[in-house]
Order: structure tokens, then C-alpha cells, then sequence
């Protein structure tokens, strides 16, 4: 294993360290517990949206937090939860009085350790309002390593980024956590893996693939997807990607989109925008306007090659609040 680390079961606390050395001007940093905070949170009267997951996706959750997208990230071990202490610190860091959305990738531990999180605070008396939205875009498996039901991945980057907006422009709990659920039966995703990761601790990689096979349907975590078949032409891998994508969503002639492809960690962009080349024309052939996109490494798996594909419907709102300023450590224009 070469990784470029000291040691394994420092990997996240060192790097939190780096993202506050770094980010400060941006975002401030909890270690016990651990999670990271926009700067002047929290911000009086605002909602407050926080996320969180296993580490080792970044720069989702801990780079999108900042004006105009999260307030705070809670990040876990390495492809690992973080545990409802985190989740509850960071909601009492940023509530400004107008409560706080929760949005939450569809990964069982993700899912019961907010669910915890909001208890505990029930119990303990916060008065703080916490709704919860579970993003579930993924149309590659109904169930699989982690989930029950499909899993939350490059959807959960676009939520973040709506939501935040919305938030930041000052609307209600309620709004935000409709938009969020609005956004969620709006957006499809796929992904695919052309190699495997090595979780820093494990030591060796998650799973096996030959020299000419890949993975299509991958998991962020490097969960098995559809099928392993043969390496192909970037070309038709997009298309494997895709026309599930297409079909799932019901996306049809004349339809606004953002188009959104991801890089798994270790993919060129150079390999990207061929593929982003490919999806903008299928999208055309059929009548789809490519209105916004995105492309490069926004939710990745550690140092794995491949990459997925997220395709969002756009509304007039939508749009807007893509548009709105965003200040973050890896996202931000407008401002």
C-alpha cells in the first residue's frame, strides 16, 4: 500500500488539522467531537443545513461547507459513520434560532446515527427544529453493501448546494427541507470503477478486478454494483451509465438539466470531459437541454479510477439557486 500518510488511524484527524490550516477563513474545526463549521456559524435566523458520512469522499461533505452550501460536516473514520455525537454537536453549532436540515446520504449507519442524533437531542431538551431528508438517487441497485433501498451519491453534492442556497437566501425550515426532498425525486445517478481503493486501515484493496475488467454500477464505499464486464470505449461506458439514468428519471425532449460528471478519485480530467463529450451529446440526440453542469472530483473513493454520472431536471428555482454565490473550500463562484 502507498498512500501518502503517517499513520493509518490518524488519517482523518491530520487531515481535519490541514483543512482548518488551510480553510480557515472558511470554516473552523471541531476535534472532539469531530466536525467542521462554517466560520460565522451560527448564523442568527437562518436554517441551518449539516451533513455528514464516512470520510474518505472528499471533498464531499467537509469541502462544501461554508456561505451558500453546508453550515457543518460531520465526518466519520474512513468509509465509516460518524456517530450520533458529532451529528448532535453540530446541529446545537449551528442553530440560529429557524432550525436545521439534516441531509442525509441513504447508507444504514448514516441514516439510524442522525435519526439518534435528533433523539437525543429531544431528550436532552434542545428546542431545536431538525427535519431530515435521505438522499437516495443511485439507479444501479435497489440494495446492497451498507443500504436498504438505493444509495445516496453524486445527488447528495447537488442537495447540498440547492439547499444551502435556498437556506441562505432565508427560507423556512419547511421550504428547505421540501426543496431538498424536490431536488431528491429530481435527480438520478450511476457510477462505475475501473480499480478498486484501499481503505487506509484495511491495507489492501475492497474488492478485485482484472487488468480488463471494470465495475459498472460501483458504490462509493466500492460496493459490487450491476455486473463486471470488460473494459470498453469510454464512449460506451456513458451509455451504460447513462440510459438507465435517462429511464429512471423519465427525462424527455425539452426537459432543463444539470449534467454532473464525477471523478471516483484517481480519473483524469482530461478522461472526464471525454466522457462528459459523450453524455452532452447523447442529451442533445434526444432533445434534453444541458442548461448547467459540473465536472471534476466532487464525491469520490479514495484513490479509485472511474467515475459516475448525475443528471438533476432544472427548474426556473432550481436554477436560481444553482446560480446563487457559494463560498466554500471546493466550491464557489459568484462571490
Amino acid at each position: 500500500m502507498k498512500k501518502l500518510i503517517n499513520d493509518p488511524e490518524n488519517v482523518v484527524a491530520e487531515a481535519l488539522e490541514g483543512i482548518e490550516l488551510a480553510h480557515g477563513d472558511v470554516v473552523r474545526v471541531s476535534h472532539d467531537p469531530a466536525f467542521i463549521v462554517r466560520s460565522d456559524a451560527p448564523v442568527q435566523g437562518k436554517v441551518g443545513v449539516i451533513s455528514g458520512g464516512g470520510s474518505g469522499h472528499e471533498p464531499m461533505h467537509g469541502g462544501f461547507v461554508g456561505m451558500g452550501m453546508l453550515d457543518a460536516a460531520c465526518p466519520g473514520a474512513v468509509f465509516t459513520s460518524p456517530v450520533p455525537d458529532q451529528m448532535q454537536a453540530a446541529t446545537a453549532a449551528v442553530d440560529g434560532g429557524a432550525g436545521v436540515l439534516h441531509i442525509v446520504k441513504n447508507y444504514t449507519g448514516d441514516v439510524a446515527n442522525f435519526e439518534m442524533a435528533a433523539e437525543m437531542a429531544e431528550m436532552e431538551g434542545d428546542d431545536t427544529r431538525v427535519r431530515s431528508v435521505v438522499i437516495d438517487d443511485d439507479v444501479a441497485v435497489k440494495d446492497s453493501t451498507y443500504t436498504a433501498g438505493r444509495r445516496g451519491v453524486g445527488g447528495t453534492v447537488l442537495a447540498e448546494k440547492l439547499c444551502g442556497a435556498a437556506a441562505e437566501r432565508g427560507d423556512d425550515l419547511d421550504a428547505v427541507a421540501d426543496l431538498c426532498e424536490r431536488v431528491n425525486a429530481n435527480v438520478r445517478s450511476m457510477g462505475m470503477a475501473l480499480t478498486p481503493c484501499t481503505v487506509p486501515h484495511a491495507g489492501e484493496p475492497s474488492f478485485e478486478l482484472g487488468d480488463d475488467e471494470m465495475e459498472i454500477g460501483i458504490g462509493i464505499h466500492g460496493e459490487p454494483g450491476r455486473e463486471t464486464v470488460k473494459l470498453e470505449p469510454a464512449d460506451r461506458i456513458v451509455e451504460r451509465l447513462l440510459e438507465p439514468i435517462l429511464e429512471d428519471l423519465g427525462a424527455s425532449e425539452g426537459d432543463r438539466t444539470l449534467l454532473f460528471v464525477n471523478g471516483m478519485g484517481g480519473t483524469p480530467q482530461i478522461e472526464l470531459y471525454i466522457a462528459y463529450r459523450k453524455a452532452a451529446k447523447m442529451l442533445a440526440d434526444r432533445g434534453i437541454e444541458v442548461t448547467r453542469n459540473l465536472v471534476g472530483d466532487y464525491i469520490t473513493s479514495l484513490e479509485m479510477a472511474g467515475m459516475s454520472i448525475t443528471l438533476l431536471k432544472l427548474d426556473d428555482e432550481l436554477l436560481e439557486l444553482w446560480d446563487a454565490p457559494v463560498r466554500t473550500p471546493a466550491l464557489r463562484w459568484g462571490v
